[in-house]
Formats: C-alpha cells, structure tokens, sequence
C-alpha cells in the first residue's frame, strides 16, 4: 500500500478521502512544476551568462579606448 507523509505523520492513500486524494494530486503537480521550473531557470541563467561573456568579448578593451 502507498503511503504518504505529512507533518511527520503517515497516511494510507487508499483510505483517505478522494477529496484528500485530489488535493494529494495537485500538491505533488505543483511541487513538479516547480521542479521543471528551477531547471528551466538554470538554463535560463546559463544562456544569460554565455550572452554576457558574449558581449564582454566584443566590447573594446579599456587600453584601445584611452590611444
């Protein structure tokens, strides 16, 4: 039988409600969009990262702008 943990106290998932069995369901939804999320973001930040370093290169260095 699947069990569930919440507040440091175990439950049987069959014998909760369904009303219980559906909030159970979007809980575990939103903690894996949340999921999917953090790793989008990661990716986000290093594309971010990769186009700064981008930029950086291609500005002219300090030495070129005082001659």
């Amino acid at each position: 039988m699947s069990t569930i943990n919440i507040d440091n106290k175990e439950f049987e998932i069959e014998a909760l409600s369904e009303s219980v069995k559906a909030q159970i369901i979007s809980l575990r939804s939103c903690d894996q969009r949340m999921l999917d999320l953090q790793q989008e973001l990661a990716i986000v930040q290093t594309a971010r990262n990769a186009y700064a370093n981008a930029l950086k290169a291609e500005l002219p260095d300090d030495e070129a702008e005082e001659e």
